[in-house]
């Protein structure tokens, strides 16, 4: 529209030009008088009006049509520069709204991104609690089953220890058992043979002993040596032939294990005469 306008103003300007041109160079004086005829013979000739352009005329309608056109090139100007104004505020104020939506955008941007960071912190703060809360659980849990590991195992040791002492106990109650029958066995030997050595020796009278006997105490040394017989009670006559008898014999047989000679160190025994 803008280029239709201008060749149009071009087109009229270049008209007025021409026109004046013509008019102000142009010879009226060689165009063509009216030719006499017949009827106008006769007729008084009309008075012919000369047309004078005056130069000044001329210039003067140039000056117009120049003020014309330079006013129309100054409202164009203005209007141009108006639509150029309009057309640069435009700019500008797009400008100015893209630079405030970039600005709000980035400002979002921002929030977004401190509001994820914030996230992101708190959401790691939380994963640490709660991996700090798990393994704490988990230590607690961890000594918990160590404790009752312990307390397991020290119940099953005692336990052990019980049923080892109890064990130990029985198998040394058993050989102590062993033991004493066997110390009362080997007395009870020593015992027969130290009587059958007093029968040996044993100066017997069937008239005054019969139906008699005699209990006696022999304390003896470790070599069997009879350190001393002494009578406990019994027939006088009884006793006083199984002194003889022990005195006799001097040394009787003794048992070399400490313990069953612990039991011999001062043996009693019955002797009863026989026919």
């Amino acid at each position: 529209m803008q280029g239709s306008f201008v060749k149009a103003l071009v087109i009229s300007f270049s008209a007025h030009i021409v026109i004046a041109l013509v008019l102000l160079f142009a010879d009226f004086s060689s165009l063509a008088k009216p030719t006499p005829t017949a009827s106008n013979a006769m007729a008084p000739p009309k008075p012919i009006k000369a047309v004078v352009v005056e130069k000044k005329t001329i210039e003067k309608q140039l000056n117009k049509i120049r003020e014309k056109d330079l006013a129309q090139k100054r409202k164009k100007a203005a209007e141009d520069k108006a639509r150029k104004d309009r057309i640069r505020n435009a700019a500008l104020a797009k400008k100015r709204k893209q630079e405030q939506a970039k600005r709000k955008r980035e400002e979002e941007l921002q929030k977004s991104a401190l509001a994820k960071k914030k996230k992101a912190a708190d959401e790691k703060r939380r994963r640490e609690a709660e991996a700090k809360r798990k393994k704490k659980a988990e230590e607690e849990k961890r000594k918990r089953q160590e404790a009752e590991r312990k307390r397991r195992a020290k119940k099953e040791r005692e336990e052990q220890e019980r049923q080892l002492a109890e064990q130990m106990a029985q198998e040394m109650a058993a050989r102590a058992q062993a033991r004493q029958q066997r110390v009362t066995s080997e007395l009870d030997r020593y015992t027969a043979l130290i009587t059958h050595i007093i029968q040996s020796n044993l100066l017997t009278d069937q008239a005054t002993m019969e139906g008699k006997s005699c209990k006696l105490n022999i304390t003896l040394a470790a070599s069997g040596f009879v350190i001393d017989v002494s009578r406990q009670g019994g027939d006088r006559i009884v006793c006083d032939a199984a002194r003889n008898a022990v005195k006799k014999a001097g040394t009787l047989p003794v048992s070399k294990d400490p313990e069953v000679f612990e039991k011999m160190r001062s043996i009693s025994l019955t002797v009863v005469p026989e026919f």
